[in-house]
């Protein structure tokens, strides 16, 4: 899911009730590709075809319609394909990551004339390195109110995403890529002790506490050390959202959003950011390590 071109609905939309049409997938198992068979309109096609968006519909068994980044194994399989284009694919989901094949055009809308809005990967943050984060309050997943302010003295990195997100390269990669992290931060002789990890999701209407700390066992087991699983209300994220390049939107029954995670040094203040899902586990380790202990 990459970012949404800023939009004037962009405030109207984070203050909406996010994703009203709720799928329990269950996830593909270790060995195995699950294929589903999709229909939508392609907004945008990447320059070097290995990327198309399409604003899908539901997915029957797997996922709410939305728009969403796909990639493609294939170039030629978007040969003659442009935005406006009616299609039918297959979506392909393994243990690690989603692509999409066998597309078919089967008619072509007018984009100008539609609510659709193109995605984008430039939405700029509007804070630089050293600048202050603005404090926010959350629901954590003991129903307890905390702020990010409640972290200071300690490197915070945070990530943002929803537990109904299926895809694996997406929201769950996130989570998964903040499991290793703490992983190599706690088995590291020489690492700093002062540094925590915040998984926030946006859809604080259906990620409940209760929700939250399911969704929380699923990655970290029942050990939550240094880890902590919260949501965000509207009204926290029309304040930190925008700061943070952050965009999310809802579109009828649908959502988009793209990816930010963030981390913050023991001020308060900004030390990196990551605007996509292609960082690593020691990436982001080592940023928290320089973080917590600045030269």
């Amino acid at each position: 899911m990459t970012a949404l071109q800023d939009h004037p609905r962009l405030l109207l939309c984070l203050l909406l009730p996010l994703l009203l049409v709720a799928c329990h997938p269950s996830p593909p198992s270790s060995q195995s590709v699950h294929s589903f068979a999709a229909q939508g309109v392609i907004e945008h096609i990447a320059l070097d075809r290995r990327q198309v968006t399409i604003h899908h519909d539901t997915i029957p068994g797997y996922m709410i319609e939305m728009t969403m980044d796909f990639p493609v194994d294939d170039p030629n399989e978007l040969t003659g394909f442009v935005p406006g284009d009616k299609v039918t694919f297959t979506l392909l989901v393994d243990q690690d990551r989603a692509w999409v094949n066998n597309l078919h055009r089967i008619g072509h809308i007018d984009l100008s004339t539609t609510n659709a809005m193109p995605l984008s990967d430039d939405a700029t943050p509007n804070l630089k390195p050293g600048a202050k984060v603005p404090d926010a309050a959350l629901m954590t997943e003991s129903g307890k109110t905390v702020h990010l302010s409640d972290f200071r003295g300690n490197a915070l990195a945070f990530t943002f995403f929803f537990t109904r997100c299926p895809l694996p390269n997406y929201c769950p990669l996130m989570n998964r890529n903040f499991a290793e992290t703490r992983k190599l931060l706690l088995s590291t002789p020489d690492a700093p002790t002062n540094w925590q990890l915040l998984s926030i999701s946006f859809d604080s209407d259906f990620d409940r506490p209760d929700t939250l700390s399911a969704y929380a066992e699923s990655y970290r087991g029942t050990n939550a050390d240094r880890w902590l699983f919260a949501s965000a209300s509207p009204a926290t994220l029309a304040v930190l959202a925008p700061r943070l390049g952050l965009m999310i939107m809802g579109q009828d029954a649908s959502t988009s959003h793209n990816l930010r995670t963030v981390v913050v040094d023991p001020q308060g203040r900004l030390y990196r950011q990551f605007n996509d899902n292609l960082w690593t586990p020691q990436q982001l380790a080592d940023a928290i390590r320089e973080a917590a202990h600045p030269p």
